[in-house]
């Protein structure tokens, strides 16, 4: 976008009293911004339900302070190379349009796709337990070489896990950031962050310079939840952000999907609440893709292929010597010790098998010489 027409949005934005539902009232009446300042007050008034003080204040230009720092904005975005995608651009996502209350402009850094246009929303604990990852990384997965772009937030835990198994089925991926575009949250996280950037896009909707305080997240949320055509909950505590957004959904008539665990366990607490609500029960992808069907794109749907599982007497990932070591294994993490004890093999018998079937992606090392299936 131009430097021009990006000074017309900040400063349309800039404008104090104006929320970002009332503003996006007025550019689906009016239009651009410079339509939007040419309209009478009352016309403003009748369309975006604001006061006079606001629709006069839209009809003046900026003063020389808010000048200065939307200058400083457009050579900050110009210089990270971000894209703004704004609310009537065609390349905004079609279903957060919709929610009551849309962000007006998006800054993008990597590429938004018609691709997007499918996408689900996969969220979850900070804390999560080596189970939950590895299960939100297969879904991820799944769902990802299906054809649909994977959302999540890009914090530790349940989130990278979503973005991690996206990436890893050469799928798309997007990562909604509650924090301005030129820092990355957390930081240990930007080189995900460029992954994501490489084959999908992170965004957000706060300018640059703007810290992630708390109070971001439950507004970031609204993005993640609105994008999506739903929301999958693997593991949170009942007072979560997680949960946030799975409300969010709900009010946004997204599906509601969760992932039940163990009862005891308060990661499990979350998904266990949300499913006594009504939300969808979700072990595989298929579960998930079974419950949108109706509402994907037509040529989505007749290139889609519903992921079944695996038929009796199919192929197993491992061989005759390593199945029985295999067989012990779960999404639950076993040390080492336990498996020899186990089985009575020696301890260089056991790594021996136990690298093989890492090398042929059948399970995963975990810190501390534990193992989960993959």
């Amino acid at each position: 976008m131009e430097a021009a027409s990006l000074r017309s949005w900040f400063g349309l934005q800039a404008v104090r009293a104006l929320s970002d539902a009332s503003l996006c009232r007025l550019l689906q009446a009016f239009g651009p911004p410079d339509a939007v300042r040419a309209a009478s007050a009352e016309a403003l008034m009748a369309a975006g339900g604001i006061g006079r003080s606001v629709a006069l204040a839209i009809r003046q230009m900026p003063d020389q302070e808010t000048r200065n720092t939307i200058d400083r904005e457009i050579k900050g975005v110009e210089r990270l190379r971000l894209q703004v995608v704004t609310f009537l651009d065609e390349a905004y996502p079609p279903r957060l349009r919709m929610i009551p209350d849309p962000p007006p402009l998006l800054y993008v850094g990597g590429t938004l796709d018609r691709r997007d246009h499918q996408a689900i929303a996969i969220v979850g604990s900070r804390k999560a337990s080596a189970a939950g990852r590895t299960f939100t990384e297969e879904l991820s997965r799944d769902l990802a070489s299906a054809g649909f772009t994977i959302v999540s937030g890009l914090a530790v835990g349940i989130d990278a896990a979503a973005h991690r198994g996206a990436l890893a089925a050469g799928g798309r991926t997007v990562g909604v950031m509650g924090c301005g575009l030129d820092q990355t949250y957390p930081p240990e996280h930007e080189g995900l962050r460029r992954q994501i950037e490489a084959s999908g896009a992170v965004m957000g909707e706060l300018p640059l310079g703007s810290y992630p305080y708390a109070y971001h997240f439950p507004r970031r949320n609204r993005i993640i939840s609105g994008m999506s055509l739903g929301v999958v909950v693997t593991e949170a505590a009942l007072k979560s952000g997680s949960l946030i957004t799975a409300r969010l959904a709900a009010e946004q008539g997204r599906e509601v999907f969760a992932s039940p665990g163990f009862a005891k366990a308060e990661n499990s607490r979350g998904p266990n609440s949300l499913i006594k609500q009504g939300a969808k029960l979700v072990e595989t992808a298929a579960d998930v893709i079974e419950e949108l069907l109706p509402q994907l794109e037509e040529s989505f749907r007749e290139r889609l292929s519903v992921l079944a599982p695996a038929a009796p007497g199919s192929a197993s990932p491992v061989d005759r010597r390593e199945a029985p070591v295999y067989d012990l294994l779960s999404f639950e993490p076993t040390h080492i010790d336990d498996l020899i004890a186990r089985t009575g093999l020696p301890a260089a018998d056991m790594a021996g098998l136990l690298l093989a079937m890492e090398l042929k992606g059948a399970i995963r090392q975990l810190p501390g010489h534990a193992y989960v299936r993959t």
